[in-house]
């Protein structure tokens, strides 16, 4: 089968579209073949080998798909062949085919399309976590997000705005404005010089907002910081970009609330994983979530 692998730490020249071994589904395994595979931020990672070091190379990126199973391996329930099914974390997943642990997969409903089960579930999941899990938004809640017309950033503005509440979206450009406004933000701050913060209160009245959604490296933690209101919750993630480093917890202003959210924690069991994928794929159904793949 032909597959993309990455041959060392680098930029895309390490990147090399070669063929690689039939995979063989093993006991509680599937073997897929894949119709779209995802591309996230955190690839990126492992080709800089901030990810994955323990992989020898040459590696199979890519973590996220669709596609249909062609084989079921021995002790696997729940699947059957030409099933078409999604999945969020399998190691390998820019191939052909892949072999995938049956309790990784999630079934597509028929009026899903692969593309878009392929572009929904890891941002997805991602922003169910962070806006329902992490930080349950009520109606009314102001949210400010970082990177509001990235993959994560347009999928999260949307539930937040299903479950009632405000965003206030960064984008770094006058041309993502339009994209983030689109996605539901009520205000966008255009912004390369993490000098965000002021604009922000402004649009508060001063007492700045509930939770901020930050992902964009250090250099924005001390103005997200700036921002939280009394009691406010602060979700740091990507670790692409690297920590804010040390912290002094008696530093800490307005009683905040700070943590380091990852998506894994929202999808620890397989009922979990099937469950709040199902409502990814409902919200797509009722035209509440919009998804749209990056170019």
């Amino acid at each position: 089968m032909k597959a993309v692998v990455m041959n060392g730490i680098g930029g895309r020249e390490m990147l090399e579209h070669v063929d690689m071994p039939e995979p063989v589904a093993g006991p509680g395994e599937v073997l897929v073949d894949i119709a779209y595979a995802g591309i996230n931020f955190m690839d990126i990672g492992v080709r800089q080998g901030i990810a994955w070091t323990d992989r020898p190379n040459p590696k199979i990126l890519g973590v996220e798909g669709a596609g249909r199973v062609a084989s079921v391996g021995d002790g696997v329930e729940g699947f059957v062949t030409n099933q078409r099914v999604a999945w969020v974390y399998a190691p390998g997943s820019y191939a052909e085919r892949i072999s995938i642990p049956a309790t990784a997969l999630v079934p597509i409903p028929d009026d899903i399309d692969d593309r878009t089960a392929a572009s929904v579930m890891m941002n997805g999941l991602t922003a169910s976590h962070f806006a329902t899990d992490f930080y349950p938004v009520q109606p009314g809640d102001i949210a400010f997000i970082h990177a509001a017309a990235g993959g994560v950033g347009l999928l999260l503005t949307q539930v937040i705005k299903i479950r009632g509440g405000r965003v206030i979206g960064r984008v770094s450009s006058e041309e993502k404005v339009a994209i983030a406004k689109a996605a539901g933000a009520d205000h966008v701050i255009v912004d390369t010089q993490s000098r965000f913060a002021e604009e922000a209160l402004r649009l508060t009245g001063g007492e700045g907002v509930h939770v901020v959604y930050d992902g964009s490296g250090p250099t924005t933690f001390q103005g997200s910081l700036d921002i939280l209101r009394r009691s406010g919750t602060f979700c740091w993630y990507s670790p692409v970009l690297g920590g804010p480093g040390g912290l002094d917890l008696m530093t800490l202003p307005n009683s905040i609330k700070i943590g380091y959210a990852t998506f894994f924690h929202h999808i620890y069991t397989v009922e979990l994983l099937r469950q709040h994928s199902k409502q990814l794929f409902d919200w797509i159904r009722e035209g509440k979530l919009r998804i749209h793949p990056g170019g």
